[in-house]
């Protein structure tokens, strides 16, 4: 199952060289491969195995995940604010489909 709905929030003011909290959340089932159907046949593994947070471009956080990943999964880092830019978070899972979000990073 491909990731959806996902979403970036934000603090509501954020000043040029702030020390911010980025929170991100995104569907998907995960899968851990260890599991069986009705009919007893393997369900094939499916998780999100990668995230990758951008800001303009520029890569600013990273994670890999293993098949104890929860499913739904809710991620939050910190990074430093140089300026106003756009946050791109990426999620990708076994399958190799890429959810994306962005968000615009506004400077009060």
């Amino acid at each position: 199952m491909a990731a959806t709905n996902p979403r970036i929030k934000l603090p509501d003011i954020i000043k040029q060289g702030d020390v911010i909290e980025v929170k991100t959340l995104v569907r998907h089932e995960m899968e851990t491969g260890n599991r069986r159907d009705k009919n007893g046949k393997p369900i094939p593994r499916d998780i999100i195995n990668s995230f990758v947070a951008k800001f303009d471009g520029r890569e600013v956080f990273r994670a890999e995940f293993g098949p104890g990943i929860s499913a739904n999964p809710y991620l939050a880092f910190q990074m430093r604010v140089p300026g106003p830019g756009i946050i791109e978070v990426t999620w990708t899972d076994d399958d190799g489909v890429q959810t994306v979000a962005t968000a615009p990073l506004n400077i009060a």
